[in-house]
């Protein structure tokens, strides 16, 4: 079956067609790409067309598709069995493995997904402080946990709207939307209300309105509000955790504000290699507040499940070889680099950004610091930049909202070849 009579048929028995949003190309237009297989750096569809992979299943995939090593690592662990309910040596391997590179964590809990570590560590934040109210950013996303599928409301001191049917707005009376990167309003909302603030949750580099980095004084000053205040500042790093540098993006942070570290903090996608897989970790002093220990209640039955810590495992190990960063990094860079000098040359507002082996880039002249001015950017001449580099072989978000990834798979060749195709279609836009 072709693409589009794939999609045909799943439209008959899932709701849109796709398993979650962003995969129906709503956004673009088009019919989805149904994956039949990857390799590497390339995935091939339904109609055996292949692809440069600039999504890498949203992150997890930073060495590639089917790196032998994890390969291997996932087919031994399947023939001892794929769950059992009971506690694994590599649980305890993978909870360490985390730690010895993070020094904000003593202790994690695996989870499933980002949704459940995110949902998780705000219950957490309001069991450890017993407050109840929390602040998100308007165009980070933290999962599809009620309390976080919220808008800004129309003023300061306004909570939140959901932004999903089923979310009753009592169960999002906590949740302040604050604008990213705004200094007056997170100083405003400490002033105010700072004694009822459990947590202040930020994706650090926001990956979900593209690739939005929070600013260093931003960052900062959050920190001494969250002193001051008695609240816990949460760095969810489902998509930055091992994606932007081996000590994730607080690393990045600690290295700009001297002994910077979060309080606690979410990860996904890269812990996990692809497999389903999440965490959540913080000091033992806070951690010591989860169930079997403390009142708050948390529980999966898949939780660490040993098929999906065996992946994640094998590509920790991988990424923590010397040298892999730099590498990564440089690839990324060669990538961006090119993207604006092709946009530059086609007289084209065009601005770019990374961070390891996460990117982003706009169709404006400067980088936006917030999900208005994201919104705000060409999405007419993003959807055609998109097909165009689809038609020729190039596959990235089919959103204007997301970040891209690159990985360890991709070679120099791949990275010239997706420039040329970026050539050809920004002579067009």
């Amino acid at each position: 079956m072709n693409n589009a009579q794939l999609f045909e048929r799943a439209q008959q028995v899932i709701p849109g067609g796709v398993n979650s949003p962003v995969r129906a190309f709503r956004a673009v237009g088009g019919t989805p790409r149904f994956i039949a297989r990857a390799q590497g750096a390339y995935m091939w569809d339904a109609e055996d067309q292949q692809y440069i992979d600039y999504i890498g299943s949203w992150g997890p995939m930073i060495l590639g598709h089917g790196h032998p090593a994890v390969l291997e690592a996932v087919l031994a662990a399947a023939r001892e069995g794929f769950s059992f309910g009971a506690p694994t040596e590599r649980e305890v391997e993978l909870a360490e493995a985390i730690v010895a590179q993070v020094p904000s964590i003593e202790q994690v809990r695996l989870v499933s997904s980002g949704t459940e570590a995110g949902m998780s560590a705000i219950r957490l934040a309001r069991g450890a402080t017993g407050r109840s109210k929390i602040i998100k950013f308007e165009g980070c996303y933290h999962g599809h946990a009620d309390a976080l599928l919220v808008k800004a409301g129309s003023g300061l001191a306004t909570f939140g709207h959901p932004t999903s049917a089923g979310v009753p707005a009592e169960v999002v009376q906590h949740t302040l939307v604050l604008e990213y990167n705004n200094l007056e309003q997170i100083e405003e909302a400490f002033r105010t209300q700072g004694a009822e603030i459990a947590c202040v949750m930020i994706e650090p580099i926001a990956g979900n309105m593209n690739f939005v980095r929070a600013q260093v004084p931003f960052v900062k000053r959050i920190r001494e509000l969250c002193d001051q205040h008695g609240a816990l500042f949460v760095f969810d790093e489902v998509m930055t955790g091992f994606r932007v540098a081996l000590g994730s993006a607080q690393s990045v942070y600690a290295k700009a504000i001297p002994g910077f570290r979060p309080d606690i903090s979410v990860f996904g996608k890269v812990i996990g290699g692809g497999m389903p897989l999440a965490a959540f970790g913080t000091t033992r002093r806070i951690m010591q507040n989860l169930a079997p220990l403390g009142p708050v209640y948390q529980a999966g039955t898949l939780s660490g499940n040993p098929v999906a810590t065996a992946c994640g495992l094998a590509t920790l190990k991988e990424i923590s070889q010397p040298g892999f960063y730099e590498a990564l990094g440089a690839k990324t860079r060669a990538l961006i680099d090119g993207l604006k000098a092709a946009a530059d040359a086609a007289g084209v507002p065009f601005c770019v950004d990374s961070e390891g082996g996460m990117f982003g880039f706009f169709f404006t002249d400067s980088l936006p610091q917030n999900y208005n001015v994201v919104m705000a950017t060409d999405k007419e001449r993003f959807n055609r930049f998109f097909h165009g580099m689809l038609e020729r072989g190039v596959y990235l978000a089919p959103a204007l909202y997301e970040a891209g990834f690159v990985s360890a798979a991709h070679s120099d060749a791949d990275i010239e070849a997706t420039l040329a195709a970026a050539r050809a279609v920004f002579a067009t836009l």
